[in-house]
């Protein structure tokens, strides 16, 4: 929870969001404000013109007899980047443009409308709230979100917001276009580690998936704050929408790098649980957002995870004398408690989950 003093009035409002709570603020509040050490140091990013870019795959081929050379590429950005962009993905730019749209109307609606889906409860599977875990964190983060958990979509769909009117058809056909990209993208990953393509798409038991629609306030002093600090993700996979405004870095060779948006492509990102069933070819990689005092941002994260009760470990296959087990096996239920309790503060508990030494 925050505390705002407004310019134009002498008393002090308690605001739930940050979205409210800097409507005339022209400085960093201090609950957001990072040690020396911790800040984004934005003036030693490199820019995605001066770097070598994070791998663009176009997704045309994959049902086609170019389907060696797509997976092929999705490999190679898998084991070298951890993250790659993707176009032809069968996404449609009307579905894209929507969600995009609905975002920004959700996070424009009357405070008191939007508080109607606020809670710090992580448990809720529709929740709006703000920074990352408020009730644990010492240092906010300059965010908004709304979180949905979003498959089976008959499970959830009716606990959603349903203003804007559109909201719920609206982020039901998104959802729905997006597992079927991550189903595509699953198989040729599968593929990609000469596993059956199947497999990952099995290890999953019922799967589930979750959304979030992150707001980025403009922000008067983005040098001393994150949108969202240097963190892995815990899941399987990553399918990130975002608007035109940049924000998104990755850390590749120790240096930080600016991503710069593409209309219409989603860009991909491995997951904690990508790298255990892969036993570490495949990397899950530290990104962070940061903020600007210009714009505001949106960006919208589909998080692809194992059921709760899945059993998650390297692939059989991918273990042998020369390729030790380099995790144990655990449930995913299990690996998320722990992500959450340690917030993104560690950045990986990947570590806590690794086999012992024979």
């Amino acid at each position: 929870m925050v505390v705002s003093s407004s310019s134009s009035s002498s008393s002090s409002t308690t605001k739930l969001l940050l979205t409210d709570m800097v409507l005339g603020v022209d400085h960093v509040p201090s609950n957001y404000i990072r040690p020396p050490s911790d800040r984004p140091n934005l003036k030693d990013v490199q820019l995605s013109s001066h770097a070598v870019p994070i791998p663009l795959i176009d997704l045309k081929g994959l049902h086609g007899p170019g389907r060696h050379d797509v997976v092929k590429q999705i490999g190679q950005a898998c084991q070298n980047d951890g993250f790659f962009q993707i176009k032809n993905h069968g996404v449609s730019d009307t579905t894209i443009s929507n969600i995009l749209r609905l975002a920004r109307d959700f996070f424009k609606l009357p405070e008191s409308e939007r508080l109607k889906s606020y809670s710090d409860n992580p448990s809720k599977t529709v929740r709006l709230s703000t920074s990352f875990n408020v009730k644990t964190e010492k240092v906010a983060n300059w965010r908004d979100f709304l979180r949905l958990h979003c498959y089976p979509l008959e499970d959830y769909v009716h606990e959603w917001p349903s203003n804007p009117p559109s909201f719920r058809q609206d982020v039901a056909e998104y959802c729905t276009s997006v597992r079927e990209l991550v189903l595509r993208l699953l198989e040729a990953i599968s593929e990609s580690l000469c596993l059956e393509k199947n497999y990952i798409n099995g290890v999953l038991s019922k799967h589930g998936q979750h959304m979030a629609m992150n707001y980025y306030p403009p922000c008067p002093q983005p040098e001393l704050t994150y949108g969202l600090p240097g963190h892995t993700d815990p899941n399987l996979i990553t399918v990130l929408l975002q608007d035109d405004v940049p924000g998104l870095q990755v850390l590749r060779n120790g240096k930080w790098v600016a991503v710069n948006p593409i209309p219409n492509t989603f860009i991909i990102n491995i997951g904690d649980q990508m790298q255990v069933i892969s036993n570490d070819r495949y990397k899950s990689v530290l990104h962070r957002a940061v903020v600007n005092c210009n714009q505001d941002r949106i960006s919208i994260p589909t998080f692809y995870c194992p059921s709760p009760n899945a059993v998650i470990g390297p692939a059989p296959e991918l273990v042998n004398d020369d390729h030790p087990a380099v995790y144990k096996n655990f449930t995913y239920e299990d690996y998320y408690k722990q992500f959450w309790n340690r917030g993104l503060a560690t950045e990986c508990c990947l570590d806590t989950f690794k086999a012992s030494p024979i």
